[in-house]
């Protein structure tokens, strides 16, 4: 379980840095998905922000498992929330969406991984 704990955390922790620095550098594609879905460029930097925290408390989740904990459970609620945005704007794309799948999966699979690991049975 140990393995399966890192692999997924680590893996997800680079693929939320990713996201969060092209959030926050205003990257080309992250804008025009959001021009595309009604999100406010303002917003570019407070979700980049969350990202990178999340990404973070993925990775302080080692030392201290409650952070990783509540690191994972965030990033499943942001990326609920940009289910919502996507149906909001009813945006039908299908690589949106396969996106969105992807890191929404990355998200619960690190909080899932994570219960397991730290439980105490």
């Amino acid at each position: 379980m140990l393995a399966a704990y890192v692999a997924v955390t680590v893996l997800a922790a680079i693929a939320y840095t990713c996201a969060a620095v092209l959030n926050l550098t205003h990257n080309k594609s992250v804008a025009a998905t959001a021009e595309r879905l009604r999100v406010p460029a303002s917003w570019h930097v407070p979700l980049g922000l969350l990202l990178a925290a999340g990404s973070l408390g993925l990775v302080a989740g080692f030392a201290v498992p409650a952070l990783g904990t509540a690191a994972a459970c965030g990033l499943v609620l942001y990326f609920l929330g940009a289910a919502g945005a996507h149906i909001r704007a009813r945006d039908t794309r299908l690589l949106a969406w396969l996106n969105w799948a992807a890191f929404f999966s990355l998200s619960v699979a690190a909080l899932v991984v994570g219960l397991a690991h730290h439980a105490p049975w």
